[in-house]
């Protein structure tokens, strides 16, 4: 990984335009091929980005980075303050928390109860953004991305169009379904998914675990 903190203009041409104008920022080089700019501020989201697969060219104070699609970020460096490179090794992935890792075990075992013909191909289906938690197909053989999580906001919902994103250019999965499950989904996440056309659905842990009371439902 290359940490590098510059002085530095920015310019994204693809499929829109947008321009960064000189300040200082810190720009994060991926063992990848991602690339992303970020401000001392805007929480963990960065201002500008690049996904790989994507080729990194400098020359005279330039860095240039190209995706085979045509779209390329300019970044123009006028001052250094700090150029540092990294070796982080293997990364061994993210840990769900015992809840999370629970539900996705209880969930994928009868994974049928999420709707009607709706069929597992696999557990933990892997992208270079991290596994899936659950890929299906449902009954007209469409891929269904499902995302699990204790409780539902926002950065999750982003998680899993991010993941579709992904899955989208595989043309065996393409256009991918998403759904979003847990026990509980703050209304802002359940409103921001619904208009990205994303499913929500909240599930009862008890019932999964058929420790709740018989009369009652999974849905």
């Amino acid at each position: 990984m290359r940490l590098l903190v510059a002085q530095c203009s920015v310019a994204y041409e693809g499929r829109l335009g947008a321009r960064l104008a000189p300040a200082v920022r810190l720009v994060v080089f991926k063992a990848d091929g991602s690339v992303a700019i970020h401000s001392d501020a805007k929480a963990y989201k960065p201002l500008n980005w690049m996904n790989p697969p994507c080729t990194v060219t400098e020359a005279d104070g330039q860095i240039t980075v190209a995706t085979p699609k045509g779209e390329r970020l300019v970044i123009e460096v006028h001052e250094v303050v700090s150029d540092q490179r990294f070796d982080l090794g293997d990364d061994p992935g993210l840990e769900k928390d015992g809840v999370e890792a629970e539900l996705q075990q209880l969930i994928a075992a009868r994974v049928e109860a999420l709707g009607s013909g709706l069929r597992l191909v696999r557990r933990e289906y892997p992208t270079d953004l991290g596994p899936v938690d659950l890929l299906c197909r449902d009954a007209d053989g469409n891929a269904v991305v499902v995302e699990i999580k204790r409780v539902g906001e926002i950065a999750g919902v982003e998680q899993l169009l991010r993941y579709q994103e992904r899955l989208d250019r595989d043309g065996t999965l393409a256009p991918t379904r998403g759904l979003f499950v847990a026990t509980r989904i703050k209304p802002q996440a359940r409103v921001f998914a619904e208009s990205r056309g994303v499913a929500c659905l909240e599930v009862d842990l008890e019932e999964l675990r058929g420790t709740a009371p018989p009369d009652l439902r999974l849905f």
